[in-house]
């Protein structure tokens, strides 16, 4: 299984994928790239900004890849 299909399978299965979910759970550490690969081959991606807290428990933006 490639990381585009682990990266399509996580997202079928859980809605979205994060870069630190993409490098903990997929071991893929180019998220980036793998989306714009797979957009080349026709999937379509939605982005979302959310905000969160950061480690220091500051609001942040939260940019979810598509």
């Amino acid at each position: 299984m490639t990381q585009k299909d682990m990266i399509l399978d996580y997202i079928k299965k859980y809605g979205s994928i994060t870069q630190a979910e993409s490098i903990a759970y997929l071991g893929c550490y180019r998220l980036p790239a793998r989306i714009y690969d797979l957009k080349l081959l026709g999937h379509k991606f939605k982005r979302v900004m959310e905000t969160g807290l950061n480690r220091f428990g500051v609001k942040d933006l939260v940019k979810q890849p598509g």
